[in-house]
């Protein structure tokens, strides 16, 4: 389900869906904004099969889970890197 296997194309996988959304980020996001992004570059490059809304929400989940967004005050933010 995170990574790709024989029965999960990449395409399909959390971390590639999760790697598109963390893409659309931009300092002032929010979940629908971010999902609605989302969608209109699916139909830009015409995949064959839209993201459904869960496994936009699991990216999410995974994206903060690793430490490279937040939310703050409504709006999804990356989180800088602070490692020396």
């Amino acid at each position: 389900m995170i990574l790709p296997t024989k029965h999960l194309s990449p395409d399909r996988a959390l971390i590639s869906i999760a790697s598109d959304v963390l893409n659309l980020i931009d300092n002032r996001a929010t979940v629908s904004s971010i999902w609605e992004e989302l969608q209109l570059k699916q139909k830009k490059e015409c995949r064959v099969g839209e993201v459904p809304y869960d496994w936009f929400i699991l990216s999410l989940d995974l994206l903060f889970i690793m430490g490279t967004i937040e939310e703050r005050s409504g709006f999804i933010i990356k989180v800088k890197n602070n490692v020396k």
